[in-house]
């Protein structure tokens, strides 16, 4: 037998998915690659049926590249994706080794054995391929092309020397993936230090034209050029019988900006953030926790005394719930006689008002026995009956106390899914205006199934993405505001429920530079909206020049909030942290017609609100490398200061560019020109924010609330004045 007979395949061992994700490389050779068993036929005119070694597969072109999707599809549909691809007519030829299938556009060249492609666009020569060159004397390719391991799919693709990769979620190391082993897996972190991450995607990109997206609920392992399994190819292995795979194909010779483009293909797919409304773009203030209606009125109203520009107040989940009973949508009567009273107070004080939630109900709680009998929980395999969640108490203290033993809300059970939706109204009714939905990772055991057949761990990703719709849905439905949802975990399309919040990073430096690039790098992941928690999350560390230099970066993001363990009102800090955290919330309600401008770009196009240099100067590759300042927007330059000396050093992109100060006058200006590393030592009232010579930048005064500004008859924030750069 020959290689390229088209019986021929590289062993009949079958590898174990575990052996691919130990500390040792893979044994290549023991793993067998899928090959070609029956010439391929088109079985209409837009669809390519392949025989393979390990089942059926089906090939389609369409506008953005090329779908390969197995003939076994689950039963059931998530609804991750939003669009229904529109294939393309196929030109079809070929011989006994290999099969070309073609368009206006783009040419597929499919070798059967082992199964590879090479895809082409037709007007730039630009090739995507599977390691077609990475072979040695055993194997045409080193790495399978596509093969069946025992639980799931493992598929590589060639990568070129030195060829960056961005996406995969909201990872908290470097944004350029290359090097790495990243596991599409979502976790209750606990910080923002390892791998692990709250929101995840199994989709990437490269600058060099190509996207890629798994479409499934499973678990997905991605090795981008790791050495462990090949420097020279990304590797991704789906935890799934499903295969369905999307290569987005933008070449760059065709494309101004290649990952806004593949992000923008993205969005098509799976959808779009919704606009939120411009009440949400103001401060949130938040802490673990306020302990009762007292303290969080008394908070408030020091917030209107001291005139603290803010929007909303968050009453957090030890804040309003009895723990040991809930989730169960009520307020704690012991220490909230009359919500309402409460809430109505703090709306004649200007507050929007965020509740905090999880889809937990506590053992404790009648609901519990309630949705057992209905078969809305989890259920246990073992026994039949309702799972019951038991948390990992090392991860509780004296103010995260330990929470109570829990069943898991099934939202696959239809009425499990609408019974939670509209027990929300309650809360809209009685003036809660967002809600923050909380954890959703916990199906962690695969001794759990759910009402459709799946198994805990088969539901574990795509858990986030149910429980968010869920309650995104709750609030399209019910808040007077307009709907606005922060959520924690995520999945494949959760951009639809329109912001995130970055998990509980460490009250340090490193938290926080891991909190801002893992919303950088959740942004490259097709999700335009986030915020970080300023401050810190774990510890009360009272570090002023931290809490400063975290709440002037997180003026240029999406979303601001203030939270943590411990008081994040600027008062609780030195005079001079007040004074320069003042200042910054002052200038990101003056920035509010810019942000308003520059969230509706990201809502039509996916593209984020803070742009890393990839995808804001994708024709000036040393601009890359600075993967801790950004854009925000398209024309506001922003280099936060991670220093506690204040010192900051950055690239300023070609051109001309001028310091943003809205105090300076004219003459006063500081002009920097472009294409220069600089370093430089910050005062702690200064920031290192620069705007492109000569834009025109609108500014609106400076304001208390959003319900202060100007807004026209359709809606839209008026600017005061204009600050020409």
């Amino acid at each position: 037998m020959t290689e390229n007979s088209t019986l021929v395949h590289a062993t009949d061992a079958k590898a174990n998915s575990s052996q691919l994700l130990g500390a040792e490389p893979p044994n290549w050779n023991s793993i067998e690659a899928a090959y070609v068993t029956v010439p391929p036929q088109l079985i209409d005119s837009n669809t390519l049926r392949l025989e393979l070694s390990h089942g059926v597969c089906f090939l389609q072109i369409h506008n953005d590249g090329v779908r390969l999707f197995s003939e076994y599809q689950r039963p059931y549909d998530y609804g991750l994706l939003v669009s229904n691809i529109q294939p393309h007519a196929l030109k079809l030829s070929g011989d006994e080794n290999t099969t070309t299938v073609s368009t206006n556009e783009l040419l597929v060249e499919l070798q059967h054995s082992p199964f590879a492609f090479v895809i082409t666009d037709l007007s730039s020569k630009k090739v995507i391929s599977q390691s077609p060159t990475d072979g040695h004397f055993v194997r045409r390719h080193r790495v399978p092309p596509l093969c069946k391991v025992d639980n799931g799919w493992l598929m590589s693709l060639d990568l070129k020397s030195n060829e960056p990769v961005y996406g995969l979620g909201e990872k908290w190391g470097a944004l350029n993936k290359r090097g790495q082993i990243i596991r599409s897996y979502n976790s209750d972190a606990l910080g923002v230090n390892a791998e692990l991450s709250y929101k995840n995607t199994p989709f990437c990109w490269s600058p060099e034209g190509w996207g890629f997206l798994a479409h499934t609920p499973a678990i997905v392992t991605h090795s981008v050029g790791h050495p462990y399994w090949s420097q020279r190819s990304y590797c991704c292995l789906i935890e799934d019988d499903v295969l369905d795979v999307f290569l987005f194909i933008k070449p760059k010779q065709k494309s101004n900006n290649v990952g806004l483009d593949i992000i923008k293909a993205l969005g098509d797919l799976t959808g779009r953030a919704p606009m939120p409304p411009i009440w949400s773009g103001g401060v949130i203030l938040s802490k673990a926790y306020y302990q009762n209606p007292e303290e969080i009125l008394a908070v408030a109203k020091d917030v209107r005394a001291k005139k603290m520009p803010c929007d909303t107040i968050t009453i957090d989940g030890r804040a309003w719930q009895d723990t040991a009973t809930r989730f169960a949508f009520e307020w704690d009567k012991t220490r909230w006689p009359d919500p309402k009273a409460v809430l109505d107070e703090l709306k004649t004080l200007g507050f929007k008002i965020c509740v905090w939630e999880y889809p937990l109900i506590s053992l404790e709680h009648e609901w519990f026995e309630m949705f057992a009998k209905k078969g809305w929980l989890l259920k246990d395999k073992r026994t039949g009956e309702a799972y019951q969640y038991s948390w990992d108490q090392q991860a509780f203290g004296a103010v995260l106390t330990a929470l109570p033993k829990s069943g898991i809300v099934d939202f696959t059970h239809p009425q499990a899914y609408a019974f939670w939706r509209d027990a929300h109204k309650a809360l809209f009714d009685i003036g809660v205006d967002m809600i923050k939905a909380d954890f959703g990772e916990q199906l962690e055991d695969d001794n759990m199934f759910a009402a459709n057949g799946e198994s805990g761990l088969a539901l574990h990703n795509v858990y986030a993405h149910l429980y968010n719709r869920c309650v995104f849905e709750a609030a399209q439905r019910y808040s007077a505001n307009g709907p606005f949802l922060f959520s924690r975990a995520s999945w494949i399309g959760c951009q639809r429920f329109n912001s995130q919040w970055g998990g509980d990073p460490q009250a340090d430096w490193e938290g926080m530079i891991g909190n801002i690039r893992g919303g950088l790098s959740w942004g490259l992941s097709g999700a335009p909206f986030y915020a970080t928690d300023v401050g810190g999350f774990y510890k009360d560390t009272r570090d002023d020049t931290l809490y400063v230099r975290w709440a002037q970066a997180a003026v240029f993001s999406a979303h601001y909030r203030l939270h943590g363990i411990g008081s994040r009102e600027p008062w609780s800090y030195s005079v001079e942290a007040e004074q320069a955290v003042m200042s910054a919330l002052r200038l990101r309600y003056q920035l509010q017609t810019y942000l308003q401008k520059t969230m509706k770009e990201a809502s039509d196009q996916g593209w984020p609100v803070q742009r890393p240099m990839v995808l804001a100067f994708p024709h000036e590759k040393q601009a890359w490398a600075f993967e801790n300042q950004f854009m925000f927007g398209a024309d506001i330059f922003v280099a936060p200061c991670f220093n506690p000396s204040g010192w900051v050093e950055y690239y300023l992109p070609e051109g001309e560019w001028v310091r943003l100060n809205l105090n300076d006058q004219h003459s006063e200006r500081e002009f920097r020109v472009g294409g220069c590393v600089y370093s430089e030592e910050l005062l702690i009232n200064q920031m290192a924010v620069f705007i492109r010579k000569g834009t025109a930048l609108p500014i609106n005064k400076a304001v208390e609330t959003t319900t202060d500004l100007n807004v026209d008859e359709h809606g839209k924030i008026v600017a005061e004045l204009i600050w020409q750069a």
